[in-house]
């Protein structure tokens, strides 16, 4: 079987329900939110300035996400910081990369906006999971994951 081709973008208001769907993966245990919160709750972070939600899409199917928050900072000369997190590929995607890219992306889009350090947030403990972060460029200290501007 040939690669899907995968693309990468902004998500925008259309993408909630394949959002949802990869969220699902991401955290089975949560209750699913009622679509009208759902819908609220993602005009707000569509609306919020530095705060981006990147899908990657296979075959125009949600395949992975990552939420991106730049910050706007007063140290570091006023150099914002950004966060990563809610990173996902649904099951039926995973192992091609898609994860990998789309980190790739939103760290690029960090340096772009100016940023001095990305951090990742995460609740994993898996080893396979802090692995693959720390081969994305992430490294572990006190404070949790981070990349530092090259």
């Amino acid at each position: 079987m040939s690669p899907s081709p995968f693309a990468i973008r902004a998500a925008s208001a259309d993408d909630l329900p394949g959002l949802l769907a990869l969220y699902g993966e991401l955290n089975p245990d949560d209750p699913a939110l009622d679509a009208a919160l759902a819908a609220d709750r993602f005009a707000a972070i569509l609306a919020r300035p530095g705060m981006t939600v990147f899908i990657g899409l296979a075959d125009d199917i949600a395949a992975a996400s990552v939420t991106s928050v730049v910050v706007p900072n007063l140290t570091r000369g006023g150099a914002p910081y950004a966060l990563i997190e809610n990173v996902v590929t649904s099951a039926a995607f995973r192992r091609r990369g898609f994860a990998g890219a789309l980190i790739r992306h939103a760290i690029a889009k960090a340096w772009d906006a100016g940023c001095y350090k990305v951090m990742l947030l995460t609740g994993s403990k898996d080893p396979a999971t802090l692995r693959f972060y720390e081969n994305c460029g992430f490294r572990q200290d006190k404070t949790g994951y981070q990349i530092r501007r090259p």
